[in-house]
């Protein structure tokens, strides 16, 4: 067998390995069409540069450090905007867009509110809020999608649009309020005798 045949059966080797890992569905990411489990895939891939590559995200100078920035290989529509560039930080993945003012966005997609000043604006919704199990552990869990747009500045005139995934712990139930206390025995009682 020549080294090229050896080479080219090498490499069909490979292809069903490579087929089998389902490329990420950024736009339904950003746009809060997955759930948890989808964006669980995220991580491994924006931590390894080569992975990245391989997805379509060519890995940029981090401008902010609180999160990490990927120009597409091929642009992509998310909220009818079309964008080239990815940012991810923590459990979110958002679009960097060309909007100087997210408002009309914000106002397009229901979103509520949340900081509405000169510096800064932020405006988001919940949209999903389930009860799940945690999957290792069985645990009572929250599943939460969160569609939010903000504004920040290390990147003027642009306007980050997307989604948080989270599981949380169900919020810990009430303690009931302590029962009463009966009022104490007078300790004024007069003594035997009268005194």
């Amino acid at each position: 067998m020549t080294a090229f045949k050896t080479l080219c059966l090498g490499l069909l080797a490979l292809l069903p390995a490579a087929a089998s890992a389902a490329p990420l569905d950024l736009a339904a990411l950003i746009e809060c069409r997955q759930r948890v489990a989808d964006y669980a895939a995220v991580a491994p891939v924006v931590a390894d540069p080569l992975k990245a590559v391989a997805n379509g995200l060519q890995p940029l100078p981090q401008g902010n450090p609180f999160m990490t920035e990927f120009r597409l290989a091929t642009p992509l529509t998310v909220f009818g905007q079309r964008t080239e560039y990815v940012a991810v930080a923590g459990a979110s993945i958002m679009a960097i867009l060309d909007l100087a003012d997210p408002r009309p966005l914000a106002k397009t997609l229901a979103l509520e509110d949340g900081v509405d000043n000169a510096d800064k604006f932020m405006a988001g919704r919940e949209l999903v809020s389930r009860d799940v199990a945690d999957p290792a552990t069985g645990e009572p869990m929250i599943e939460s999608v969160i569609l939010s747009l903000s504004t920040v500045k290390t990147h003027p005139g642009k306007t980050l649009a997307g989604c948080t995934y989270s599981l949380d712990l169900p919020a810990e139930e009430e303690a009931p309020a302590p029962a009463p206390t009966p009022p104490a025995a007078s300790v004024n009682v007069a003594p035997a005798g009268g005194r």
